[in-house]
């Protein structure tokens, strides 16, 4: 019965962890924690899912702040400005890791270094609350 319900389990995660990674709420931490306990024998592609899902949510956040006409950068941007994409390894902290990825876009920072260090950030908040699940 697992077997059948493995994608749409995955598939709630990915939407999830999607969401989460926009400027809409969500908890994605939550269903993903959820599935590891129901479901222990998911957990490396559940990683991968939530991983992918979360970097592409921050992602498309990145991509929406790019459409935004660059006038004068504005102060508030000086970490980013400062780190560049390297400062998108803390997109998934709470709260600012929208304002991150928003603000690598108005930036027009360098898209794969933004997303390499999104997924790096992303991913090894999930192996975390995946280790200490286990």
């Amino acid at each position: 019965m697992l077997e059948s319900n493995t994608t749409t389990l995955l598939g709630a995660l990915f939407a999830a962890a999607f969401m989460s990674a926009t400027v809409l709420p969500g908890g994605s931490e939550a269903v993903f924690g959820t599935l590891l306990a129901l479901h222990p024998g998911l957990a490396l592609p559940a990683l991968a899912v939530a991983t992918l899902g979360n970097t592409l949510g921050g992602l498309s956040t990145y991509l929406l702040a790019r459409l935004i006409p660059r006038k004068e950068i504005p102060a508030r941007l000086a970490f980013v400005k400062r780190f560049g994409s390297l400062s998108l390894l803390l997109s998934w902290v709470p709260l600012i890791g929208d304002a991150l990825c928003a603000a690598a876009g108005v930036l027009r920072l360098n898209w794969a270094g933004c997303l390499l260090w999104m997924a790096i950030g992303k991913g090894a908040r999930y192996a975390a609350i995946a280790w200490t699940l286990s």
